[in-house]
């Protein structure tokens, strides 16, 4: 974790996909910040005052105690965190218009696709209950054709904004995870180019290292756990 005077940055965090987004855009930008566990698997998304700042009860979300004004900001939603952090930093987000479209629409591309469907992947295929093959097959295409808009958008570029960005570090979290989607990242040379030369990123392994330990505490199997995580309804 990055040494500087300024106050850290307080991230609220568990070690998964969307959680690593964040982490490898702060070791990248060398800012400092403080980690609060937020464990899934036991309901800390839905306490009070992880609501007041995270209303919608998924982590990450950050505080910024120096915030645009001087005054703190929080954060909610990966995406938004990234673009803020890079507008802050000014690193990892193009400053000029076009530049910047560039890679929000690829940022964008993940927050609408490249993860929920993965992530719905993930589900239906580990962590159901039941094994439903409609949906199973349904998602894993799904996701095929997601990695095949990635390797067709990487085939004559080394990011997939141009330039090393806040789009690559919200979409390799979510590919290096290919094997437990039904994929074989081989299919895929050009993405596998890409996700090899991220994940290579010292920043990058740093980021997914912490609270590594944490990851292996939430089993998503248990009925209690995926009570908590599965079976929400509005409160």
């Amino acid at each position: 974790m990055a040494a500087s005077a300024q106050q850290p940055i307080d991230l609220y965090y568990w070690p998964t996909p969307n959680g690593w987004k964040i982490t490898i855009m702060l070791e990248e930008c060398g800012l400092p910040y403080a980690i609060h566990p937020v464990n899934i698997g036991k309901g800390d998304q839905f306490q009070p005052e992880f609501l007041a700042i995270s209303p919608n009860n998924k982590m990450p979300a950050i505080v910024d105690h120096d915030g645009p004004d001087g005054q703190p900001i929080s954060v909610f939603e990966s995406g938004a965190i990234l673009q803020y952090l890079g507008r802050k930093t000014g690193k990892f987000y193009p400053q000029d218009e076009r530049g910047r479209v560039e890679v929000d629409q690829w940022l964008f591309w993940q927050m609408g696709g490249f993860g929920p469907m993965l992530g719905q992947t993930h589900h239906f295929r580990i962590y159901a209950p039941e094994q439903v093959p409609y949906a199973i097959e349904r998602y894993t295409n799904e996701t095929n054709r997601l990695y095949g808009v990635l390797n067709k958008r990487l085939a004559d570029r080394e990011f997939v904004a141009g330039e090393y960005s806040i789009a690559d570090m919200a979409i390799a979290p979510w590919a290096k995870l290919w094997e437990r989607q039904g994929q074989n990242i081989d299919d895929f040379p050009h993405a596998k180019r890409w996700l090899e030369t991220v994940l290579a990123r010292p920043a990058v392994q740093r980021g997914i290292k912490v609270s590594s330990e944490d990851r292996e505490k939430t089993d998503l199997t248990d009925p209690k756990v995926q009570a908590v995580l599965f079976g929400q309804r509005a409160r």
